[in-house]
């Protein structure tokens, strides 16, 4: 049932990613990937980066983030708000995936006053 309510939110997202366009390239190399084809990569992250979670991301989470790679991360942290998704454990996946990553330069709208 879970999944089915997962698919169902799915095209909701999309258009709402759609509308927002696409978020400024992260510095140094460019991502390779869409918003909407990096956002999909990380979909086995979600539990690990829902707002309050306690659980840690998964093997294949880890994989996906180190797959998807540092400039492509930035552009989803950078990019508009994700419904479900807290920014901040967002940024903590490298460190908790061991990725030799470099933290990302988050843009001005995105640092609090």
């Amino acid at each position: 049932m879970k999944k089915l309510n997962d698919l169902k939110a799915l095209p909701l997202l999309v258009f709402v990613l759609l509308l927002a366009g696409l978020a400024k390239q992260g510095e140094g190399h460019a991502c390779s990937s869409t918003f909407f084809s990096a956002l999909v990569q990380l979909i086995p992250c979600r539990a690990a980066v829902a707002p309050f979670s306690p659980i840690p991301p998964t093997e294949v989470c880890c994989n996906s983030v180190k797959t998807l790679g540092q400039a492509c991360l930035c552009v989803l942290v950078n990019g508009p708000p994700i419904a479900g998704v807290d920014r901040n454990m967002a940024l903590q996946l490298p460190e908790k995936c061991t990725a030799n990553f470099d933290p990302c330069n988050l843009s001005h709208s995105l640092l609090p006053i």
